[in-house]
């Protein structure tokens, strides 16, 4: 089953005078369960492109489909309640609330999605457990160090359950012993829990970390290549 579906995308800006058509006529799909690292010079519009995917932005034209929905077809609270619930998102900088402990700021979307984290107790355990912060549930960020405040933020993105991951430069901010580390959680979530990831990477190693590769270069995909073997011990 599609996870995604991307046909015919294009996106432009306009400022002033002039156009910049930063995606062109984009064309492809991601299996369910798939690891995707999309790769490209700067400015090449693998950011853009993410920020689309995840719905943060609306294309000029063309159409994403999410998991069989058509994401032009959600109204405002609809593509929201689409963002909180079927999908997460790590970006390179951590982007937690420092004056909240660890397990709140995991926590923090089922709070602002009117749900009661009581209910949510034992999923909390299990992810302190898998990003191995259990023991630091109370600490604040500000005790934390860069890779185990991206840890939080990974068990944050998981913690509604999400069928899929968008992760922008996750490791962009950390050293190379823990962005490796880091690397091997989100393929521990892709291979263990069957999620969906798409990363937005420089790094060729980050990439063999996935299943496949999508090259961009001025904004058309000049590149889509499967990775047979995913390395046990690659370096960042």
């Amino acid at each position: 089953m599609k996870a995604i579906e991307v046909n015919g995308l294009n996106k432009k800006f306009v400022t002033g005078k002039e156009e910049a058509h930063i995606l062109k006529n984009l064309t492809f799909s991601v299996d369910q369960g798939e690891f995707v690292s999309i790769m490209g010079p700067s400015g090449s519009g693998k950011s853009t492109l993410l920020y689309l995917l995840g719905g943060l932005d609306k294309p000029t034209d063309g159409t994403i489909k999410l998991d069989g929905n058509d994401l032009s077809s959600l109204k405002k609270k609809a593509m929201s309640k689409f963002r909180r619930t079927k999908i997460g998102f790590v970006f390179q900088f951590y982007n937690l609330v420092q004056n909240l402990n660890v397990e709140d700021n995991i926590l923090l979307p089922l709070i602002l999605d009117g749900k009661n984290p009581k209910h949510y107790e034992q999923k909390l355990s299990e992810l302190l457990e898998v990003i191995g912060l259990y023991d630091k549930r109370k600490l604040t960020p500000r005790e934390l160090s860069g890779g185990q405040q991206q840890r939080v933020a990974i068990a944050r993105a998981l913690i509604t359950d999400p069928e899929i991951l968008f992760l922008d430069e996750p490791i962009g901010n950390l050293d190379s012993k823990t962005g490796k580390e880091i690397m091997e959680l989100f393929r521990k979530i892709n291979v263990t829990y069957g999620k969906t990831l798409i990363q937005v990477t420089h790094s060729s190693s980050s990439s063999q970390y996935g299943t496949s590769i999508i090259r961009l270069v001025d904004g058309e995909i000049v590149e889509q290549s499967d990775i047979a073997l995913n390395p046990l011990n690659a370096a960042i």
